[in-house]
């Protein structure tokens, strides 16, 4: 597919009143959550039927005109797996996203089992993508030729997609239960995972018991110190199933840590006191001090359907 990128803001004006008169395109964000503390968007794919273009928001500031592509009802937006992606724009620039069709979810009513974006391109076009620009750092600049050409890759083929599995929905009754869906999919809006206790955010931990509580909610704080200091992913300090190993086991000497496993000998260097030092004080807390997991209802997981469909 032809790609272009916006060299101005005068330009994206031009391009998103282009944008505006067609029925439907395909959007695509990459990111750098892989890469540091604080993530944020790096580019930005945009795709008619036609034509590509890029979006580099270290260069573009003044993004109101794409914004308002994405907030108008009568364009459909085909995303794929578009929960990060509405996340991170409502985060990074307060913008929503109307009359979405998330390509993912379509999938999922028509009980697709390999729905990622790289299986489905190679099942419906015989398209080969590379993974591995997945955990690049989007952040860096230049972007090389194959950068580019994955991140256009990641949206030529969505609205062709969109019109397979469209067409499919409707066949089988679905598109109704897929647009309800899309719909709820598009109001969701970025959550800071930051906010005291952390361990509401961390899966498993509504499993266990107070006193582990304690010992992962300290744990976890302290690896969000040290993230932040270095600017770095938080797995990238130490993994979350290291911190719920710490939790259970509880170790009271590095010697103990390195032997079940919970840090690697150059994660015990750097922050084998640390962790000791949450660990016993969350030991020391009186019973009438510890945490306890807020009891939530779970809302209902979407049905699934058994027959595959050959999309």
């Amino acid at each position: 597919m032809n790609y272009k990128f916006i060299e101005s803001d005068a330009e994206l004006t031009d391009v998103c009143e282009g944008l505006l008169k067609e029925k439907i395109i395909a959007v695509d964000l990459e990111a750098d959550s892989m890469h540091c503390f604080k993530e944020k968007i790096c580019l930005i794919q945009i795709a008619s039927a036609k034509q590509a273009f890029l979006i580099d928001p270290f260069e573009i500031k003044e993004l109101s005109s794409f914004i308002t592509v994405l907030e108008n009802n009568d364009v459909i937006k085909v995303f794929h797996g578009a929960d990060f992606d509405i996340r991170s724009l409502d985060r990074d620039y307060k913008a929503q996203v109307n009359n979405l069709f998330d390509t993912e979810i379509a999938c999922r009513f028509l009980g697709i089992k390999e729905r990622g974006l790289a299986a489905l391109l190679k099942r419906n076009f015989n398209v080969d993508v590379d993974k591995k620009f997945q955990k690049v750092d989007w952040a860096r600049r230049p972007l090389n030729q194959e950068m580019i050409e994955y991140s256009v890759g990641d949206v030529a083929y969505l609205v062709k997609l969109h019109d397979i599995i469209h067409q499919k929905l409707v066949a089988n009754g679905r598109f109704s239960w897929a647009k309800e869906e899309f719909d709820i999919q598009a109001k969701v809006r970025y959550e800071d995972n930051h906010v005291l206790p952390l361990f509401k955010k961390f899966k498993g931990a509504g499993k266990i018991d107070n006193r582990s509580l304690a010992v992962l909610e300290n744990l976890l704080q302290m690896r969000l110190l040290i993230a932040q200091k270095k600017d770095q992913p938080l797995f990238k300090i130490i993994s979350n199933s290291s911190l719920l190993t710490m939790a259970f086991s509880k170790p009271v000497t590095i010697d103990q840590m390195l032997k079940i496993r919970a840090l690697s000998q150059k994660q015990a260097d750097m922050y084998g006191n640390l962790c000791l030092e949450a660990i016993v004080k969350a030991m020391e807390l009186e019973h009438k001090a510890l945490p306890s997991y807020p009891k939530i209802r779970r809302p209902k997981k979407m049905p699934e359907f058994r027959k595959e469909s050959n999309v």
